[in-house]
């Protein structure tokens, strides 16, 4: 009994106590999630945290953030944490960036795939496609300022279908509503409904930087500032990279 009593004493010790294991709540941009689901299983075993994410687009979080829910970690574009910040929303100076990518344009898996690699091309592509699809996050904003610029928006606005808010414009692309689509590359990379042409020619390329940032009514900040070192170590950098985007 005595040595069953020292061995159990010794197991109690090597274990992390059941207090520290933390809840996170996590509000994230969909863009993030192929190289972010990838990686969190690898923190939760090493943290003993678990992590509870809600994935959805930009223009949802802001809107559950102005609606008063309360997460303890955000995850989306970087100007966006910092309007967040600005508001009280955010706890101030606790955005880390994360990871950053282009945006790209897919064509349904097995259709003609037009030439996307200089602007002329892109311009020609996007004049001929039937239909063409965006989304309501950085990447779709953009895009339409984009057309602007390129003189084309006027031609092109009949022909736009957006998806909602935290939707992939893979969806709009397999199912035929959308012959060509824009969005960050990493949610088309991926989708193998999707064949992805590419990114934008380089002169007309938008990177957006993903940021994450401690909820002012965070319950964990510390296992959130936890779960962001983890997201800026060497196994996320190489999940991130992986998946069409870069760290940082």
């Amino acid at each position: 009994m005595r040595l069953g009593t020292i061995v159990a004493a010794a197991t109690a010790l090597l274990l992390p106590p059941l207090a520290s294991a933390a809840e996170i709540r996590v509000l994230a941009s969909g863009a993030t999630k192929d190289a972010y689901v990838e990686v969190v299983p690898q923190f939760e075993k090493a943290s003993g945290h678990t992590v509870v994410t809600t994935w959805t687009g930009s223009a949802n979080i802001r809107k559950r953030i102005a609606a008063g829910e309360i997460y303890d970690l955000v995850i989306v574009g970087a100007p966006v944490i910092d309007t967040f910040a600005q508001q009280g929303k955010v706890v101030a100076g606790s955005r880390v960036d994360l990871m950053k990518s282009g945006v790209g344009v897919g064509v349904r898996a097995g259709a003609s795939r037009p030439d996307i690699g200089s602007s002329e091309a892109l311009k020609k592509a996007v004049l001929e496609a039937k239909s063409i699809g965006y989304s309501t996050g950085p990447s779709g904003d953009y895009v339409m300022s984009l057309f602007e610029r390129m003189g084309i928006a006027d031609q092109v606005r009949p022909k736009l279908k957006q998806v909602p808010s935290g939707a992939r414009i893979g969806t709009f692309i397999t199912n035929g509503e959308a012959e060509i689509g824009f969005q960050q590359i990493s949610e088309l990379i991926d989708d193998p409904g999707v064949d992805y042409l590419g990114p934008l020619p380089s002169d007309l390329q938008n990177i957006t930087v993903f940021s994450a940032g401690i909820h002012s009514g965070a319950k964990q900040p510390k296992a959130a500032k936890e779960l962001v070192e983890f997201l800026t170590g060497p196994d996320a950098a190489s999940a991130i990279r992986k998946h069409g985007m870069e760290p940082g």
